[in-house]
């Protein structure tokens, strides 16, 4: 009878320790441990020019590393705010061990705006930023062309706002 207590015993901490170790893996999505696309070989030259996605935002990075952009919406946790903001900023390409990078800041804001309430989860959203910043990763699509993304909302997901070089955009 004794050595069947020292089973169940062993039995629970073992159970108990999976319980523990699933809940520390259950909030580690593909954001917390993306390391980058491994692009290296993007020049700024390839990111100038316009750029769009399909919900409407448009950026423009040009030569000089300034940057015009319409209804472009936060990253991260900041996305699910609803506020989108339009303005002119500065961008450059950064390069890292994970790859490249293109940092966009916010210096001048024109105007925000609310996403539709049906995209966005925070129904009581905060007043949008007066200074903001934005790190699109750079990769290629399956026809080797650059695009630019950054992740969204809850980071466990992995959600990504994926943007293109606007059609006729050198």
């Amino acid at each position: 009878m004794v050595g069947g207590s020292g089973l169940r015993a062993w039995g629970a901490v073992l159970c108990g320790l999976m319980v523990v170790l699933a809940a520390l893996t259950a909030c580690a999505g593909p954001y917390q441990y993306y390391e980058g696309t491994g692009i290296h070989d993007a020049m700024a030259a390839d990111v100038a020019g316009s750029w769009e996605n399909v919900e409407g935002t448009r950026v423009v990075f040009r030569k000089d590393g300034t940057a015009l952009f319409e209804r472009l919406d936060g990253q991260d946790f900041d996305f699910d705010d609803g506020w989108r903001l339009s303005g002119k900023g500065t961008w450059q390409l950064t390069d890292g061990d994970g790859g490249q990078v293109v940092r966009l800041a916010l210096t001048a804001r024109t105007r925000a705006e609310t996403r539709s309430p049906s995209t966005a989860t925070d129904t009581s959203a905060s007043e949008p930023p007066s200074t903001y910043a934005w790190s699109f990763y750079v990769d290629r699509d399956q026809r080797d062309e650059l695009k630019l993304f950054f992740f969204y909302g809850d980071p466990d997901i992995g959600n990504t706002y994926v943007m293109t070089r606007e059609t006729g955009s050198p």
